[in-house]
């Protein structure tokens, strides 16, 4: 998958798709200079490369909750196995999720980038009820997903809006 989430970020970042995910496997050495392994790795240098620096961070408190929540990703997120270690996460995610509209700051930034691509097999593999009992992470995903740009070739996951079911038995 870090192949097409590579290639997916490259045209949103405006760079030519495949250029550089193409040699992701492992590892990447990037035009004859420095070799570059793993993803949050290879995807900050694209945003380098594209000039689009913004996406890391803007503050030294958010760059920081950036590169927290990329190491987020691949060690947590990208290692669910069990249904019980999805639900933890998303509970944990949905309480994150609270009170922000991205992972860091006040813009999306690469954080959301790639949390949504490791999260989207995940969600789309959820009930309506189960989207509905991680609202927050729900939301920012709806609103992640129709950022110009952000979803691509993945499709399009449905939420509802209202409530279809009841918390009375």
């Amino acid at each position: 998958m870090a192949v097409e989430e590579l290639t997916a970020l490259e045209k949103c970042l405006g760079l030519k798709a495949g250029k550089y995910s193409s040699r992701a496997q492992g590892s990447s050495q990037l035009n004859k200079g420095p070799s570059f392994a793993g993803l949050a790795t290879i995807a900050s240098h694209l945003v380098t490369l594209a000039k689009k620096e913004e996406l890391l961070g803007v503050s030294n408190e958010e760059k920081a909750v950036v590169q927290q929540w990329l190491e987020y990703r691949t060690t947590h997120i990208d290692r669910l196995s069990s249904k019980e270690d999805i639900r933890t996460t998303l509970k944990d995610l949905n309480s994150y999720l609270e009170d922000k509209v991205y992972m860091a700051g006040n813009k999306i930034t690469l954080a959301d980038i790639l949390t949504y691509y490791g999260l989207h097999p995940i969600i789309a593999g959820l009930s309506i009820q189960e989207k509905e009992n991680c609202i927050n992470v729900s939301r920012w995903f709806s609103h992640i997903q129709h950022y110009p740009g952000i979803r691509q070739h993945l499709p399009a996951l449905v939420f509802i809006k209202n409530r279809i079911y009841s918390n009375v038995h």
